[in-house]
Order: C-alpha cells, then sequence, then structure tokens
C-alpha cells in the first residue's frame, strides 16, 4: 500500500476507534463469547479496527494514534454502556469522559504531527 497523508491516516484512525466500540459493546453482547453472532462481529470488528490502525500508524506516532484509538474507544464504549446497557451516569463519569475526550482533541490539535 503506498504512503498515505495525514489526513487519510486521522481519518483511517477515527475509524478504527469507532470500530473499537462496535467490538467491545459486541463482547459485551456476546454474553462471554456464548452468543454466536455478536462474537463473529467481535472478532471482525477487532481485526478491521487494529488492521485499521496500523495503516494509520504509518503516518502517526504511535503515542498519538494509540491514545487517540483507545480514548475514542473508551468514550465510545463509556457512553453506549450508559446508552445500552443501562450504566450508571455521574457527575465523575462524564467528567471524566469529558477528560479523555479534552485529551484527544489535545493531541491531534497540539501533538498530532506525523512521524516522518
Amino acid at each position: 500500500m503506498p504512503n498515505i497523508t495525514p489526513n487519510v491516516a486521522w481519518l483511517l484512525l477515527a475509524v478504527a476507534g469507532l470500530l473499537e466500540v462496535v467490538w467491545s459493546i459486541s463482547m459485551k453482547a456476546s454474553e462471554g463469547f456464548t452468543r454466536h453472532l455478536y462474537t463473529a462481529i467481535t472478532l471482525v470488528t477487532a481485526w478491521l479496527s487494529f488492521w485499521l490502525l496500523g495503516i494509520a500508524m504509518r503516518q502517526l506516532p504511535v503515542g498519538t494514534a494509540y491514545a487517540v484509538w483507545t480514548g475514542i474507544g473508551a468514550v465510545g464504549a463509556a457512553t453506549l454502556g450508559i446508552i445500552v446497557f443501562g450504566e450508571p451516569l455521574t457527575v465523575a463519569r462524564v467528567a471524566c469522559i469529558s477528560l479523555i475526550v479534552a485529551g484527544i482533541l489535545g493531541l491531534k490539535v497540539l501533538g498530532g504531527g506525523s512521524a516522518a
């Protein structure tokens, strides 16, 4: 695969992060990998997420890419956990999620240069 631009790398990283949300939620829905459809969704989306993360890392620094990827996954999973699974919504939880979002934005705006 040819080199990618930083903008494409960021787009791929965002998609990889969203796929991380999908696989984490489907893993919970799989009930310990006992529900086969959700298990399959988990495995496929996890593989795609890792693959896209690896491609994005061709252009982005590893620390930035990994932090943003896990941040998107953490924020998305926590938010959907509240919405879909009825997990508690507390002021402390919202504050911590907000800090993660601030960190992701900070890495993109202040320190998200290319690795090359």
